[in-house]
């Protein structure tokens, strides 16, 4: 999984693999409604349902293990940003509190794709 990205700056190839990763989560039975949901609160790389969840996912890509796998670095204060953003994302669009959701990390390497569902629950 080489990025053609050509520019080497970090937001193309973060665009690059946000894409991939739409298409990942869309072929596994994921509706995307949202990506790069930005709100004071933090950010969420995309926001999807399946299954009767409302998901917020998180997508991490490492070229590398040299920082760190693309799993741990989802830290428990990014943890937090995304559950602010979450919260906001569901008042702001009318959900219940007791709408089902759950936060998946899609963490992408150059070798696969690893999803996780329901990788940490709500960090308020």
């Amino acid at each position: 999984m080489k990025s053609d990205t050509g520019t080497g700056s970090s937001r193309a190839v973060g665009r690059y693999y946000e894409e991939l990763a739409s298409r990942y989560l869309e072929e596994a039975g994921y509706h995307i409604l949202e990506r790069n949901f930005h709100c004071r609160q933090g950010e969420i790389d995309i926001i999807a349902q399946q299954e009767g969840y409302l998901c917020f996912v998180e997508v991490k890509y490492r070229s590398s293990g040299a920082y760190g796998d693309a799993l741990g670095a989802v830290s428990y204060k990014k943890q937090e940003k995304i559950s602010r953003a979450a919260l906001y994302y569901l008042t702001v669009h009318g959900y219940s509190e007791s709408y089902p959701c759950r936060f998946d990390v899609l963490a992408i390497t150059q070798e696969q794709m690893t999803l996780i569902k329901n990788a940490f629950e709500y960090r308020g």
